[in-house]
């Protein structure tokens, strides 16, 4: 069947009306989902009640990811048939398992070992079955290739490191769902150059979803958090993308992006990497707390803690990694070791630049920015 389709209609042949259906199809699902979430959260009282870590004074629903989920699995569903099924098919069985881990740990509580787990599996899923591993360092630091347990113990480690890094992104509104987009957005076009149709389509219709979603998550009346549910999926997506991007890249000696594909990579998810590594840092070394013990230290709530408001950081953030990720693509001729370290200095000069300006512009003028 799906070859007799192929052959009267190919997605490669019509990839810019496929790709905006695939977007279209996702942010219509999504849109007509969320509105009935709300109802049901705010009937049945399952929101997230403000504590000390808050910056919220409202109780404000957590089940944005079902709507997220709801519109990927169906866009999956049906254009699967003219993709890659393999991949499409693992991909939803990977996200449908972190789909109700996140639900149980936004409805009740879930324990840190299971999720880990969970996640664990999920990744395993993938590169088990499709090989799709980061199989080397691509020369960094003249490490070449890797043994390959070592290979699938390393991507599986660069998969709960994503994913939970996403996932501490979450703690401003639209910031999540806004750099999601955008990351998402530079994988699709990146999937597109390297001839990656299945991976582009998952990449819009992510976008398509997300655009619904930031409706309402930057809403004061009807707003809604993703929650762990979307942030797992969504964190999973990115992850997946990033190994997926630098497998075929480490493969295809002949592809544009061999030996850069790693910096490239860290340019894309510079903010949630380098902001938990600083926080982690700074809870063992300066704080003497757990790295895991949540607080408030994130560049995010810097951010907020400055005067700047939910919007404006989001925005600002969003920006600079849009920044990061064109000078990145600027320097993908240097040496990869020298584009790392190169994008090191200047994505957190970027990062430190806001708090600079605005330290230079409240001594100058004497006024402080308010939320």
């Amino acid at each position: 069947m799906s070859t007799s389709l192929l052959n009267v209609f190919n997605p490669e042949d019509h990839l810019v009306v496929w790709l905006l259906s695939a977007f279209v199809m996702a942010f219509v699902i999504a849109y007509s989902t969320f509105p009935t979430i709300l109802y049901v959260a705010k009937k049945k009282h399952l929101v997230d009640v403000p504590d000390s870590r808050s910056i919220h004074s409202n109780s404000v629903p957590t089940l944005g990811g079902i709507g997220i989920f709801f519109s990927l699995v169906m866009v999956m569903t049906i254009t699967g048939a003219l993709l890659n099924p393999k991949v499409i098919l693992l991909v939803m069985g990977a996200i449908t398992l972190l789909f109700f881990l996140g639900l149980k740990d936004d409805l009740t509580v879930l324990s840190a070992r299971k999720k880990f787990s969970g996640q664990l599996f999920a990744a395993l899923l993938l590169i088990v079955f499709t090989d799709t591993r980061i199989i080397g360092f691509s020369n960094i630091l003249d490490v070449e290739m890797l043994p390959y347990w070592v290979s699938i113990g390393f991507t599986l480690f660069v998969y709960i490191l994503i994913i939970n890094a996403y996932n501490l992104v979450d703690g401003v509104d639209g910031l999540a769902g806004s750099f999601a987009f955008c990351a998402s957005a530079v994988f699709g076009a990146l999937f597109i150059m390297t001839k990656e149709y299945s991976l582009a389509t998952i990449s819009v219709a992510l976008m398509g979803s997300l655009i619904a979603f930031l409706r309402l998550n930057f809403s004061t009346k009807n707003k809604i958090f993703m929650g762990d549910t979307g942030s797992m999926i969504v964190g999973f997506l990115l992850a997946f993308f990033s190994i997926s991007f630098i497998s075929d890249a480490q493969v295809n000696q002949d592809s544009q992006f061999h030996r850069a594909a790693p910096a490239l990579v860290l340019a894309i998810l510079f903010y949630p990497l380098v902001d938990t590594l600083r926080v982690v840092l700074v809870r063992i070394i300066l704080l003497k707390a757990s790295p895991f013990k949540p607080d408030k230290s994130h560049i995010h709530h810097h951010f907020i803690k400055a005067g700047f408001s939910h919007v404006s950081t989001t925005i600002i953030i969003t920006v600079i990694n849009v920044a990061i990720i064109g000078i990145a693509y600027s320097l993908l001729h240097l040496n990869l070791n020298t584009q790392i370290v190169c994008l090191l200095i200047y994505g957190s000069m970027l990062y430190v630049l806001p708090f600079v300006i605005l330290r230079t512009k409240t001594k100058s003028f004497g006024f402080k920015v308010n939320n």
